[in-house]
C-alpha cells in the first residue's frame, strides 16, 4: 500500500479522535465531567440495543460501498453498463423511498426491518453472479433496501421510545450515538475490513458482499430476538393523506420546496461521486485499495461533520453551507482542471470535498 495512503488516513483520524472526545458525549466522558447523573438502565438498555441494531444494519451498507463499482469492472463491464446498473439501483430507491415510509407504518416497522436484511441479503447474493441482468435485479433490491433503511429504523425508535415512556429529551442522546457508530466509526472499520478481506486475505472483490450478509443476518436475528413491533397510520388513505398534507405544505410555504430543490441537488452531486469515484482515481486501472480509501474518506467526513458541530454555534447556518458548497464547487472544479487529470492530486481533492461535505 502507498505510503501516501497512511499518511491521509492518520491526518484526518487523529483530529477526528481529539474532536470526539473533547466535543461528543458518545461514550458518556463529557457526561461524566458535567458530573449529570446517571440515567434510567431500562433507556440504557434499550438505547444500546437500538444502536448495536443500527450500526449492524449499516455496517451491511457500508462493506458493499467500496467495491459495489470495482465488482462489475472485475466482471468486464464498459463505465455505460456499470452506469445502467447505478441508475437501476438509485431509481429503485426513489420510487420505493415515496412508498417505504407508510408501507412500514401498515404493515410494520420491525417487519420492515427485516424484509430489509432480507432484501439486502439478496441483493449481496447476487453479486456472485457476473450475468448482467442478475446484477441488475441485485440493484433493483438494493434500492429497495436502502429506503427501507432510512425509514423502518428510525421510525420504530420513535415509536418504541415514545410506547416506553421515556423522556422525550433523551431521543437526541439515542440518534446522536447512532450516527456516530452507525455512520461514523463503522463506515470506517467497514472500509478497512473490506480491504482486508480483498487486499490482505486474496479473497476477491465478492468478499465484503458475503461479510455484509453476515453482519445483516446477526442483526436480524436480533430484530427478531428483542424488538416489539410497532405501527404508524395504518388506515386505507394514510399514504395518500401523506401526500395530500406535503403538496398543501409546499404550496403554503415555497420555502419547503426551496429546500427539497437544494438538498436534491446537493445529493444529485454525491451521487455522481459515489459513481465516479472508483474510475477517477484509476483511470487507467491503476490498482487501488478501495476499502482503505473508503475508510478515509469517511474519515474526512467525521471531521467535518464534528467542525461543522463546533461552528454552527458560531456562524449562521446559512453562511456555513454557502461556504461548503462553494468548497465543493472549487473542489469539483479543481479536479476537471490540468492538476486534476494526475490521479493521486484527484484522490486528495476528494478527500477534502468529503472534508468539505
Amino acid at each position: 500500500m502507498e505510503l501516501i495512503y497512511i499518511a491521509l488516513f492518520a491526518l484526518f483520524a487523529i483530529p477526528a479522535a481529539v474532536l470526539e472526545y473533547t466535543e461528543n458525549s458518545c461514550f458518556g466522558w463529557a457526561d461524566r465531567r458535567r458530573g449529570q447523573q446517571a440515567v434510567d438502565k431500562e433507556y440504557l438498555r434499550f438505547r444500546d440495543n437500538y444502536v448495536i441494531v443500527f450500526s449492524l444494519m449499516m455496517a451491511g451498507d457500508w462493506l458493499q460501498g467500496p467495491y459495489v463499482y470495482h465488482l462489475y469492472e472485475y466482471y468486464g463491464y464498459s463505465v455505460r453498463d456499470i452506469g445502467r446498473l447505478f441508475i437501476m439501483g438509485f431509481g429503485s430507491s426513489a420510487v420505493f423511498g415515496t412508498l417505504a415510509g407508510a408501507m412500514a407504518d401498515r404493515e410494520g416497522r420491525k417487519r420492515a426491518a427485516l424484509m430489509y436484511v432480507a432484501t439486502y441479503s439478496l441483493s449481496c447474493i447476487t453479486k456472485h453472479s457476473p450475468n448482467y441482468y442478475v446484477l441488475m435485479i441485485g440493484r433493483l433490491l438494493g434500492g429497495i433496501a436502502t429506503s427501507l433503511l432510512f425509514s423502518a429504523f428510525e421510525s420504530w425508535a420513535v415509536a418504541a421510545h415514545t410506547h416506553a415512556g421515556f423522556q422525550d429529551s433523551l431521543l437526541s442522546d439515542l440518534f446522536t450515538k447512532a450516527v456516530f457508530l452507525g455512520n461514523g466509526l463503522m463506515a470506517i472499520a467497514s472500509g478497512l475490513l473490506g480491504n482486508i478481506l480483498v487486499e490482505s486475505l486474496h479473497l476477491g472483490p465478492v468478499a465484503p458482499f458475503d461479510a455484509a450478509v453476515v453482519v445483516l443476518v446477526v442483526g436480524g436475528v436480533m430484530i427478531q430476538l428483542t424488538w416489539e413491533e410497532n405501527f404508524g397510520e395504518r388506515g386505507a388513505g394514510a399514504m395518500v393523506g401523506q401526500f395530500k398534507k406535503a403538496i398543501i405544505t409546499i404550496h403554503q410555504d415555497p420555502r419547503v420546496a426551496l429546500l427539497g430543490a437544494s438538498q436534491a441537488l446537493f445529493e444529485a452531486s454525491m451521487y455522481t461521486f459515489v459513481f465516479l469515484w472508483t474510475p477517477s482515481l484509476s483511470p487507467d486501472g491503476e490498482k487501488l485499495p478501495h476499502g482503505f480509501i473508503f475508510a478515509i474518506f469517511m474519515t474526512a467526513s467525521m471531521v467535518g461533520t464534528a467542525l461543522a458541530g463546533k461552528l454552527i454555534k458560531r456562524v449562521k447556518l446559512e453562511r456555513l453551507m454557502q461556504v461548503g458548497w462553494s468548497a465543493d464547487v472549487i473542489f469539483y472544479g479543481m479536479s476537471r482542471s490540468p492538476l486534476g487529470s494526475s490521479p493521486m492530486f484527484a484522490r486528495v481533492l476528494f478527500l477534502f470535498d468529503l472534508f468539505a461535505d
